[in-house]
């Protein structure tokens, strides 16, 4: 009787303990959510005004900013559109997605470009790459991804959005082609379905 009686006051203080903690965790939350989603939005802004050259639109970019979750942008990973417009007509695009094929897994960026296919700018935003190796694809360690700027993307010059070791035109990285390979592909790959297929895109999300 007395060991049950021990086991239900250690039950009751292990609950009280866990529902506190809860407590605690969900008190925290609330206080910080605000700042958290203010730098979430500063960085966010900061990383577009980075790739979109300010004199593409007269728009609230960061409010034109949506969440994709159509079957479409879902199989090609484009999983948030911006829309830079200017007198009212759509200049640019710059969207968030993510190249799965990384050597360490996703890879994910942000790309700008026009609807005229001109790659306007693009930053790796989140990555698990070697350090030394693949993580040069951060623009504070090299320019690498410098070289995406101003580099037209057409079904007619596709050829060309390839590393140099798989015939295309960007340099991969000594001791690292799968990191600069993947980055290369998920551009090309989302930024024509974009090109090619955005009024389904559009329509797809609005279902």
């Amino acid at each position: 009787m007395k060991i049950a009686q021990i086991t239900g006051k250690y039950g009751v203080i292990l609950g009280l303990v866990a529902f506190i903690c809860t407590a605690l965790s969900s008190l925290v939350y609330w206080l910080t959510k605000d700042k958290i989603a203010l730098a979430v939005a500063q960085q966010e802004q900061m990383l577009l005004a980075e790739i979109m050259p300010k004199d593409y639109y007269d728009n609230d970019l960061l409010a034109s900013c949506q969440p994709l979750s159509s079957p479409l942008a879902k199989q090609y990973r484009i999983n948030k559109l911006c829309t830079a417009t200017k007198n009212q007509q759509i200049s640019a695009y710059a969207y968030e997605t993510v190249a799965p094929d990384g050597y360490s897994g996703n890879i994910k960026m942000l790309v700008a470009i026009t609807p005229q296919g001109e790659v306007l700018g693009i930053r790796i935003t989140e990555h698990q790459e070697t350090p030394g190796l693949g993580d040069k694809v951060e623009l504070r360690i090299s320019d690498w991804v410098l070289s995406f700027n101003h580099k037209i993307l057409q079904p007619e010059n596709i050829t060309d959005w390839a590393v140099k070791k798989d015939g295309g035109k960007f340099d991969q990285f000594t001791g690292a082609t799968i990191t600069p390979r993947a980055v290369v592909n998920q551009v090309k790959t989302s930024g024509l379905i974009l090109l090619t297929k955005f009024d389904q895109l559009n329509a797809e999300n609005k279902q």
